[in-house]
């Protein structure tokens, strides 16, 4: 079972505790016993800290409950993933704490962090010097003022450089937990961990369409019917032009609201899908990497295979050998 310790600290934002142990406590095997919700946990998850009562709390700083972190900040040496909450407004991490995060990653542990706070926390440790992280917008340029060794990136909701991994604002830890499931357990396990979640199982895109700008005026509708629609013709041939006259709109403008909502276009936000189908396909049936390739929509597996270069750095039948030896 892959162990995951929560590192918390005084100040500790509500949801961004709860949010990995809800995150990775659903994450539950595919094989189940017939009338079972879930087939057995992957995870183990555990709060660690240095043993005092640190405060919970809500929007504005607010504290909403006194709590004391189960397991000695020690404990996490011994995880396969830590994960580090931090808080914006703290004093500085304690030098415990930072030497911890270092032994871990000597270790070869994977560290992430959550939201801004989480990231000053890595960042005080050293370990993301002269790396491009994620942080929340509204907290970007404050982080790069106070450690200019950083390359703040606001463009996307997360950053995985393997070892250390960062997110932006709290719901894009969630983004972040799923990716890091995703790389564990394959698509078809994350996938099912966001079903029982309701969130989308990969968003695509980055901080963009969530960034403070002046009025953006009229235009700017939900595009989640048209990503419905598309998801369900993602075998079918379809073109700009079609989604535009889904929406009802032109593509001009669709495509301007497509980079608003998603970070990218309506072509290569499909394209995206199509490559997540495929990767739940070659985890979950024996069917062909051809029968695949038609049914999500590439038309041949010479350009299934590009994609999957291109996108998961993989060809299909090595990743559905990857995924297959880890369900066994």
């Amino acid at each position: 079972m892959h162990r995951v310790a929560v590192v918390a600290f005084d100040g500790i934002h509500a949801f961004d505790l709860a949010m990995p142990l809800q995150v990775f406590s659903t994450a539950h095997s595919l094989e189940k016993e017939p009338g079972e919700l879930f087939g057995p946990p992957l995870y183990d998850v555990q709060v660690c800290g240095d043993g005092r009562d640190i405060a919970v709390t809500g929007v504005g700083g607010v504290e909403m409950y006194r709590y004391t972190p189960p397991n000695p900040l020690a404990a996490a040496i011994e995880a396969d993933t830590i994960i580090v909450v931090g808080v914006t407004a703290s004093p500085e991490p304690p030098s415990d704490a930072l030497e911890l995060l270092r032994r871990a990653h000597r270790r070869g542990i994977r560290i992430a962090s959550i939201s801004s706070g989480g990231a000053r926390v890595m960042a005080a440790s050293g370990l993301l010097d002269g790396r491009r992280i994620a942080t929340h917008w509204s907290r970007a340029d404050l982080l790069a003022e106070r450690y200019p060794q950083l390359i703040v990136d606001t463009d996307v909701l997360f950053i995985d450089h393997g070892d250390v991994l960062t997110s932006a604002g709290a719901a894009s830890g969630i983004d972040m937990c799923l990716h890091m499931i995703r790389q564990d357990f394959g698509s078809a396990v994350a996938a099912d961990v966001a079903r029982h979640m309701v969130v989308p199982p990969q968003r695509d895109g980055g901080q963009a369409p969530y960034i403070a700008h002046p009025d953006p005026g009229d235009d700017h509708g939900s595009l989640e019917p048209a990503m419905r629609w598309l998801r369900q013709h993602l075998g079918e041939p379809v073109t700009l032009g079609d989604i535009a006259s889904y929406v009802g709109t032109s593509p001009r403008t669709l495509n301007r609201r497509f980079r608003e909502q998603t970070g990218t276009t309506p072509l290569q936000w499909l394209l995206r899908q199509r490559v997540h189908h495929a990767q739940e396909l070659l985890e979950t049936t024996d069917l062909s990497v051809e029968e695949i390739s038609r049914q999500c929509g590439f038309g041949t597996s010479v350009a299934m295979r590009q994609h999957f270069a291109k996108h998961i750095r993989t060809s299909p039948m090595a990743y559905r050998r990857t995924f297959r030896a880890r369900s066994d």
